[in-house]
């Protein structure tokens, strides 16, 4: 009775803890869960991906996108230049010229002159009313050297040389003479040291290129009248052309023989008549322009002259007057008998102006000094301390530590 009940049994199972109850519920319910959501997303649609800021935009219409892609990009363009006719540009010349005598209106007028130039409106059919307004501009010889237009006309005159083409050999003439007052003559006014020694230097060529002056031009000078206008040129023009025309016939026929020759002779023999009277007509106007460009060349040059004579007060310029006055005088020839005694008087001033220099005393006359005896003069009468040690009561104290 001793024996074991349980002996040749199998062992007892052991009975599950609690905690593997738990997991083994907790599995069970995961697999449900799955099973469950599995079967919900068979019945329910997908759920769509976030959408992205520039797939909310909206896309533009397909005709405006191929209207931009057919036109080209439009750009803002500023018009500079007009297309003016000929009559147009006429009339613009025309009232140039009539305000370019004005000098408030000068500046003005001149910059628009200059612009015509530019845009190239300036040609054969146009050249007589550009010359109008050029010469407008030089009707007071003077007025080109005044400060307040002084350089609207250097550069008026330095853009008229553009057109030199498209003028003939008289209006070249003019300009040329023009040219030497309003240009050189405003360049000897400068303070740029470079720019007055340049101006000298075509001044001097200038000179050096004139003639040698004649008796001829010396009785001319003396018998030389006031201009005439345009107007009264053409009349006596036109009279002194019936006159000599009047003329060649009387020497061609003086019995009246004319009559006895057959009408072919008389045409061919009034023909060449006037050939040979149109080519003295011509000679004879080539050389009394000549004559008047020399003689209105000359002038200029001797204004000029005196131009920079004006400024033998500025030591930086002296030695380059000196040069040009010196170089005036050795061609003296080269000028009539007036023009002679202005430029000997020029080179007498230069000389008594240089003896003085050498003295020691300056353009004004007053003797030289330089800073430190300029200070000492100043200084010598001042009253420098307020207890009167020094220089007190312009007792000329300081003159013995002021050397």
């Amino acid at each position: 009775m001793a024996e074991n009940l349980f002996q040749g049994l199998p062992p007892p199972a052991t009975s599950p803890s609690r905690s593997s109850v738990q997991h083994r519920q907790e599995q069970s319910l995961k697999l449900n869960v799955n099973k469950g959501n599995n079967n919900n997303a068979r019945d329910s649609p997908p759920i769509p991906n976030p959408a992205l800021k520039s797939a909310l935009k909206r896309p533009k219409p397909p005709a405006l996108n191929q209207e931009a892609t057919a036109a080209p990009e439009k750009r803002i363009r500023f018009k500079t230049t007009t297309d003016a006719s000929e009559t147009q540009v006429i009339e613009a010349m025309q009232k140039i010229a009539s305000h370019i005598k004005n000098p408030a209106k000068f500046s003005k007028a001149s910059k628009l002159a200059i612009q015509l130039i530019q845009a190239g409106s300036v040609n054969a059919g146009t050249s007589i009313h550009f010359f109008a307004i050029l010469e407008a501009a030089m009707s007071s010889p003077t007025s080109c050297n005044d400060a307040s237009v002084r350089a609207d006309y250097h550069a008026l005159f330095l853009a008229a040389q553009e057109t030199v083409e498209c003028l003939n050999k008289k209006q070249r003439n003019y300009l040329a003479t023009w040219t030497i007052r309003a240009v050189l003559g405003n360049d000897l006014l400068t303070d740029d040291s470079f720019v007055f020694s340049k101006a000298a230097g075509k001044l001097k060529e200038a000179i050096s290129s004139l003639p040698v002056a004649t008796e001829d031009d010396d009785i001319d000078e003396a018998a030389a009248l006031k201009d005439e206008t345009e107007t009264e040129n053409a009349e006596e023009q036109e009279k002194k052309d019936t006159s000599r025309e009047a003329d060649v016939k009387e020497e061609l026929d003086p019995f009246g023989l004319d009559s006895l020759i057959p009408n072919t002779l008389q045409k061919d023999e009034m023909i060449k008549g006037k050939k040979d009277a149109s080519a003295k007509i011509k000679k004879q106007e080539e050389e009394e322009e000549n004559k008047r460009f020399l003689k209105s060349k000359r002038e200029a040059l001797i204004l000029c002259l005196e131009t920079a004579v004006r400024r033998y007060k500025l030591p930086w310029c002296q030695t380059v007057i000196d040069i040009l006055v010196k170089h005036a005088f050795d061609n003296i020839s080269r000028f009539t008998s007036r023009q002679r005694e202005a430029i000997e008087r020029l080179w007498a001033s230069i000389r008594e102006q240089n003896i003085r220099r050498k003295q020691g005393k300056s353009v004004t006359g007053k003797l030289d000094m330089n800073a430190f005896e300029f200070l000492q003069q100043k200084y010598a009468n001042e009253k420098i301390s307020i207890r009167h040690s020094v220089g007190g009561s312009g007792d000329h104290r300081a003159e013995q530590w002021l050397g």
